[in-house]
């Protein structure tokens, strides 16, 4: 979900089959990015090196791994490089933004051949570790790509949030629906922003006025959290939305919007659209998951990894988009008899649609390409 600076329609089979999970245009790194250089294994010509002799190390954001979304999902690429590849990997986590700092450095001194740092937040944290051991080869997800020595892994969260937003709209019976955020971040909002789009989207085209609770795009202002780690302050948030009539929410806070789909299942007044990965798959609360807001970080960070290990490592930036399946939006599992072949078919011609440009996205927080 976080980011600092710097951004085909699928086949239907039963469910919507307009999914992430595996990123085939992918951009493979080239000479149009620098090459860190100097270490031991360090990427350019005949640095290649053992995957099995390659370690890779990741500094986690708020929430760790048991997230259920962003920090789960990056981690989950470090084990597909273990798994795949034979990859040493290894983690320290971050309890609060104190923790950054202390936990690059310390992955620094025990030389590993890449640092993941996961999230924009941690952007000047390892923007100051690069600068400090320029030989160390870093990735950073959700920020930008920062030479000579930062790769950056970023994604247009937007253009699938549209998606979600129109989802939630075509499926809303209250006529309203709500999102709110981890932290007030370009990461967290890209997701809100998209999801307000798309249900006012959905409104132009059917003379419709679902309401959205929680995020004014205009104003860049709403509902959140203040944290990513707190799923009582997500239930909480969920209750009063519920409360107002909502029937559908939108969460982009960790394992604070963990306390969200609780609330949700427990009312059973309302359905959930996850982020980053498929919550249906991920989370304990299967049972009110609509769909997914979707961004391929497992695939991308196993690619930068496994490039990094045969001497390909560069800083040339990946940008996650619908067109290259980096961002997408997931089945809808249990609820799929429960959204229309209409509804289906639309959003089918939506992301034809962003794809091609014929529909503008004008979130603020788009990652610029």
């Amino acid at each position: 979900m976080r980011r600092v600076s710097k951004v085909a329609v699928v086949a239907v089979t039963g469910a919507l089959a307009l999914t992430a999970s595996a990123c085939g245009d992918k951009p493979k790194d080239d000479d149009k990015g620098s090459t860190a250089s100097g270490s031991p294994s360090a990427g350019g010509a005949g640095g290649a090196t053992s995957a099995a002799d390659f370690k890779a190390c990741m500094v986690t954001d708020q929430g760790g791994v048991d997230d259920r979304s962003f920090n789960a999902a990056a981690w989950a690429g470090l084990n597909q490089a273990k798994d795949q590849l034979g990859m040493q990997i290894k983690k320290v986590d971050s309890k609060t933004e104190n923790d950054y700092v202390p936990n690059i450095d310390s992955l620094v001194a025990d030389k590993c051949d890449v640092v993941v740092a996961v999230g924009g937040l941690m952007a000047k944290a390892t923007s100051e570790a690069a600068k400090n051991n320029p030989n160390q080869k870093f990735i950073i997800v959700d920020s930008s790509s920062v030479e000579p020595n930062i790769k950056g892994l970023e994604y247009n969260t937007a253009q699938a949030a549209f998606m979600g937003g129109y989802l939630a709209a075509a499926q809303t019976k209250t006529g309203k629906v709500a999102t709110f955020g981890g932290m007030k971040i370009p990461p967290v909002t890209i997701y809100m922003d998209g999801f307000v789009e798309g249900v006012n989207y959905y409104n132009q085209q059917k003379g419709k006025s679902v309401q959205v609770l929680g995020w004014d795009e205009a104003k860049q202002d709403g509902s959140i959290a203040g944290k990513f780690d707190s799923p009582g302050d997500g239930e909480r948030i969920a209750n009063d939305f519920i409360n107002q009539g909502a029937d559908i929410i939108h969460p982009v806070a960790g394992q604070t919007g963990l306390g969200a789909a609780s609330k949700a299942k427990q009312s059973g007044k309302a359905s959930i659209i996850w982020v980053d990965v498929d919550g249906y798959e991920s989370t304990n609360d299967k049972e009110v998951m609509l769909s997914t807001v979707t961004k391929s970080m497992k695939d991308s960070v196993f690619l930068a990894l496994k490039e990094a290990a045969a001497g390909q490592y560069t800083t040339k930036p990946y940008l996650g988009t619908l067109e290259n399946d980096g961002v997408g939006l997931a089945p809808f599992h249990d609820f799929d008899s429960q959204v229309s072949a209409e509804t289906k078919a639309e959003l089918e011609k939506i992301k034809a649609d962003i794809i091609a440009g014929t529909i503008k996205i004008t979130s603020p927080s788009q990652p610029k390409s």
